[in-house]
């Protein structure tokens, strides 16, 4: 038997891991900071022991007997605006610093670190000569004009996507890709200096139940529903055609435990994806149909910071982990059309 330190489990994730890995046999330490952006003031989880990843002697306590870390916690979405920077830094990057420094102390040298495909950027593009191409951001001028499409920088022609590979360029384009990116580096240089190991899942489009409601900082999904049980119009932006990976969360927790299985050494990341890329305007239609719901509008409004297309490679999951997701996009999203949603009891804004 394994036993597991699961931080961040009683978010949306963490609580579908510690179900997986306690149907697999392994033994859990469930810990959360149950912060009040996330959960509300005053909340608690049975079973899960309050406790903040900043505050190493409590984690080093936890630590004692444990095989492997699966690194959850973490203040998520894109940020509403530049001052939540204090935050993401704060709870994503010095905690998990500090959960690195007490795994060292307490002699655990295998993490599962949680980690997104945001760190990607922009993505990775074809051009009409059949070169790779990593755009820059697209402009304002650009998009106030409705051409949406990322662009080859030398010849200005329109690009097409390609499959993001876990060796791609990383160039993240909010504080929360800054963050995520940090977290794999602090992981990767701590496993060079200590021997230990670590699997970094670059997570891709969550959705499953459980998911918590419309929030500044929940996904494109969520709000969708939300929108739909109001007998509202799912609001798309541009013109609904940008490219994505929908990944259900039962088999983002299965990748969680083929990860606590597997024995690696020093730094491995992997996507964790469907393998099946959807456009955002699909994704709004097959909810909108499931439920019954009003047409999705498509706006062409757009929001600065958003990639146009970014879908993934899920090969060397298969490979390193055996793992491959099992619920394709149109399935699960079809299901998640009427799955119970979590109630939105945050306070605002994450806080320092």
């Amino acid at each position: 038997m394994t036993r597991v330190l699961l931080t961040g489990a009683a978010g949306f994730i963490g609580g579908h891991i510690r179900d997986a890995a306690a149907a697999s046999g392994h033994e859990i330490v469930a810990v959360d900071a149950m912060l009040e952006s996330a959960h509300g003031p005053g909340a608690r989880a049975d079973g899960i022991i309050d406790l903040d990843v900043r505050d190493k002697d409590s984690l080093v306590d936890a630590l004692r007997g444990v095989d492997v870390v699966c690194h959850q916690a973490a203040v998520v979405g894109a940020g509403v605006d530049a001052a939540d920077a204090p935050a993401y830094a704060s709870h994503n990057d010095y905690g998990t610093a500090v959960l690195l420094a007490a795994m060292y102390e307490a002699g655990c040298s295998r993490l599962v670190l949680a980690s997104s495909m945001v760190v990607y950027g922009e993505g990775r593009y074809l051009n009409s000569s059949g070169e790779t191409v990593v755009p820059p951001p697209r402009t304002r001028a650009d998009l106030d004009a409705g051409l949406f499409d990322n662009r080859d920088p030398r010849s200005g022609e329109p690009l097409d996507w390609l499959l993001v590979e876990e060796d791609s360029l990383l160039e993240p384009r909010s504080i929360y890709a800054a963050s995520k990116l940090a977290q794999e580096n602090y992981a990767s240089a701590w496993a060079v200096s200590t021997g230990g190991s670590v699997i970094a899942l670059r997570y891709h489009n969550v959705y499953g139940p459980n998911m918590p409601r419309n929030t500044p900082y929940s996904g494109v999904a969520a709000m969708f529903r939300s929108s739909l049980e109001l007998g509202q119009a799912p609001t798309v932006y541009e013109d609904g055609k940008q490219a994505r990976d929908f990944v259900h969360v039962h088999d983002v927790a299965a990748a969680n435990i083929a990860s606590i299985d597997a024995e690696t050494e020093g730094f491995t990341a992997l996507n964790v994806c469907s393998g099946q890329p959807i456009t955002i305007g699909e994704v709004a239609t097959i909810l909108a149909e499931a439920r019954g719901g009003p047409t999705p509008e498509i706006t062409g409004r757009y929001r600065a910071g958003d990639v146009r297309h970014i879908v993934a490679s899920s090969r060397l999951a298969e490979q390193t982990l055996g793992f491959r997701a099992r619920i394709m996009p149109r399935d699960g999203l079809t299901a998640f059309a009427d799955a119970p949603l979590r109630d939105a009891e945050g306070t605002g804004p994450p806080r320092v």
